[in-house]
């Protein structure tokens, strides 16, 4: 990513909140890195859960068990997936409550406020 993006501009990667990036190597990396700017999900965020819930469902439905010489088989099977999938839609439910994801949200605000 760093060869690949011109110097001039920022680099912003979000994360989950596992506390990998807390590891003292990564910490120094950033350090040394300082146009890598992390930002994290807030913990439960269940609309982002659902999110890696289809990425899971794709993953397990085409790629695991896949065996693909050329991209473009990639790209013919997920796009067979999907048109399958959409056939007959069914939808995630989204059972957060909008109050409790707020004050997470300002709760993670405060401790990054509190950190500078």
């Amino acid at each position: 990513m760093e060869r690949e993006t011109p110097r001039k501009l920022d680099i912003h990667i979000v994360l989950d909140n596992y506390g990998s990036h807390k590891h003292p190597k990564v910490m120094a990396w950033l350090e040394k890195h300082p146009r890598f700017h992390l930002h994290f999900t807030p913990t439960s965020a269940s609309w982002l859960n659902l999110v890696e819930r289809f990425f899971r469902d794709v993953h397990m439905d085409v790629v695991k068990h896949g065996s693909f010489t050329h991209l473009s088989e990639l790209n013919d099977a997920l796009q067979a997936y999907m048109e399958e999938r959409n056939s007959s839609p069914k939808r995630y439910v989204w059972r957060a409550d909008g109050h409790k994801i707020l004050e997470k949200i300002n709760r993670a605000r405060q401790v990054l406020k509190e950190r500078q």
